[in-house]
């Protein structure tokens, strides 16, 4: 698979069959995304890949804090209102999103059912969280940025889908403490990866691009 197919067939998937990835095939798989490029070759990327029973009492744990209504406590600053057409966007998403899963606007409800799954990590058979050391500030969530995107792609060449979500960086908390983390990590955020449902109507969401003019200024 080339790179452009790979970035036309990846999609941010929100429902996978209960299949776990093979060891091998992960490990071969994250040996490949060190590869990433980073700042100065810092690899500031420490990433933790959980999976089977692990998994599932993170997932119960999360559940936990997003029911009992405690706020979010990122590490690192998510604070962002977006505005203009970023505004738009974020609609325009959301829209297609719940379109597809035949979610009204007014279903106040079944949208925070939706948003829900983000801590079930969608059912998906593994969670990967991206973490570095808070110091490293947004030169860090660059490096971090570049590996994620990086480590999507070679999903997607190795026929796995995933989802990209900022929401699994929320609540640190019960992460941390079955992680282990020290003090001075912080959870950027996190991916569900396995293999897509492609039965699933949440699946079969689609988002637009903008046309190169409206991104891209070419000069000289």
């Amino acid at each position: 698979m080339s790179v452009v197919d790979a970035l036309n067939s990846r999609v941010s998937t929100r429902a996978f069959l209960d299949k776990p990835v093979p060891e091998e095939l992960l490990k071969t798989i994250f040996t490949e995304a060190q590869q990433s490029p980073s700042n100065c070759n810092v690899q500031p990327w420490q990433t933790y890949v959980v999976s089977g029973d692990k998994k599932d009492q993170l997932k119960d744990k999360l559940l936990t804090a997003i029911m009992s209504g405690k706020a979010p406590n990122p590490d690192f600053d998510w604070e962002v209102r977006y505005e203009g057409a970023h505004r738009d966007r974020q609609f325009g998403a959301a829209n297609a999103l719940y379109s597809a899963m035949g979610i009204e606007r007014s279903d106040k409800q079944g949208r925070q059912i939706a948003m829900a799954r983000n801590w079930s990590f969608f059912d998906a058979p593994h969670a990967v969280f991206f973490t570095m050391d808070k110091y490293l500030n947004i030169m860090g969530a660059v490096d971090i940025g570049i590996y994620a995107q990086t480590l999507s792609l070679l999903l997607a060449e190795h026929g796995l889908a995933s989802c990209m979500q900022g929401a699994l960086g929320q609540f640190p908390d019960p992460v941390r403490d079955m992680l282990d983390l020290p003090e001075e990590r912080g959870i950027l955020f996190g991916m569900s990866f396995g293999y897509a449902d492609e039965s699933a109507d949440v699946n079969r969401a689609r988002t637009d691009r903008e046309p190169l003019e409206a991104s891209v200024t070419f000069v000289g």
